[in-house]
């Protein structure tokens, strides 16, 4: 896994969001870095929603941030509204960023505690138009949340639960009315009888508001109904990319297999799966050669050591970067030789 490539970017007219060759690196002491995101690529549809997962630190919150320019990419394109975002000036990435909005994983954290609930969803429209809390819009969009304007509008988040602070997070995103909406976890940290209503709150506004929207997630139980497509990330690399039904009904990657095999089933006589991983994630400073996988992936050969796998279509509209997956067949010679040539 862990590949590279194109072949899964698709030549549509309603692209509203493509990632060309994403890199993210943190540097360290002695000249070491962090490879937190290394070579990544995908597009999402207008109206599409697309599901980014993966185990703890494989880089999907460092591609959402990074999307956002928070921190700006160290290489690759992100290319939004016909502008590369990495490119733009800090007054052109401002005003760009009205329609590219973010909800961030800890609800609470991530809202202002010295400042009211009207205040913090009114921040961009203060910024922007000059207006203040008091503008109808602000009452309509705590409503649109599901609060209660005349109860919620007056407190702090540190008066809310988590799930009501999610929901101010989410009408702080909206006010200003963006195309694009990444959700970073924005359930892992609620109680799941909570995580159910936002993910139908988030359903509910994007039809609403004709959002295209990036949800970024480690449980792919989660991701399974709200997403139209999803994107499989191990180490900070992408190694599989197809429509939702059809990843979870046939993957094509082994650790997209062993990553569904982890999902609990409500069921005691449910056979056991063994697919499961067996040892531990490799450092991201220090990572494997070839397929990144390699390591854990119980499919592993020595070419897997030598040649990174080339991302492929193996099924219509499934794409894998595997020397040896689980669908379709084993890399052609080509593709081989293209990933072992010399950059």
């Amino acid at each position: 896994m862990a590949g590279t490539g194109t072949a899964h970017l698709r030549d549509r007219d309603d692209i509203v969001l493509r990632v060309e060759g994403l890199v993210v690196e943190f540097p360290l002491e002695k000249g070491q870095k962090v490879h937190a995101v290394s070579g990544i690529s995908f597009d999402i549809a207008k109206g599409e929603t697309l599901g980014l997962v993966g185990e703890s630190g494989c880089g999907k919150s460092t591609t959402g941030r990074a999307i956002m320019q928070a921190p700006r990419p160290t290489s690759g394109k992100i290319i939004f509204d016909e502008k590369d975002l990495s490119s733009l000036s800090a007054d052109e990435l401002r005003r760009s960023r009205t329609k590219l909005q973010m909800i961030y994983q800890d609800p609470i954290s991530s809202l202002n505690p010295r400042r009211r609930v009207k205040d913090i969803v009114a921040e961009g429209l203060s910024i922007w138009e000059g207006k203040d809390s008091s503008d109808p819009r602000v009452d309509q969009m705590l409503a649109e949340v599901g609060l209660d304007p005349e109860r919620a509008g007056s407190r702090r988040p540190h008066e809310m639960s988590g799930g009501q602070c999610q929901r101010v997070s989410i009408a702080r995103s909206l006010i200003m009315r963006p195309e694009v909406l990444i959700c970073d976890e924005p359930v892992s940290a609620l109680d799941v009888s909570v995580q159910a209503q936002i993910l139908n709150l988030l359903e509910d506004l994007k039809a609403e508001f004709d959002l295209t929207m990036v949800f970024i997630a480690h449980d792919l139980a989660v991701v399974k109904n709200i997403s139209d497509r999803v994107a499989v990330m191990y180490l900070g690399k992408i190694c599989e990319v197809a429509p939702s039904d059809q990843l979870y009904a046939g993957p094509a990657h082994p650790y997209t297999a062993a990553l569904l095999a982890s999902i609990p089933e409500p069921d005691p006589d449910a056979k056991h799966s063994d697919a499961g991983l067996v040892g531990e994630l490799p450092s991201p400073v220090n990572p494997p050669s070839g397929c990144r996988f390699r390591t854990r992936c119980p499919r592993a050969a020595d070419l897997c050591a030598a040649e990174e796998p080339q991302m492929r279509e193996v099924a219509q509209g499934q794409f894998v970067a595997c020397h040896f997956p689980l669908v379709g067949d084993q890399a052609p010679e080509g593709d081989r030789q293209l990933a072992s040539a010399p950059a």
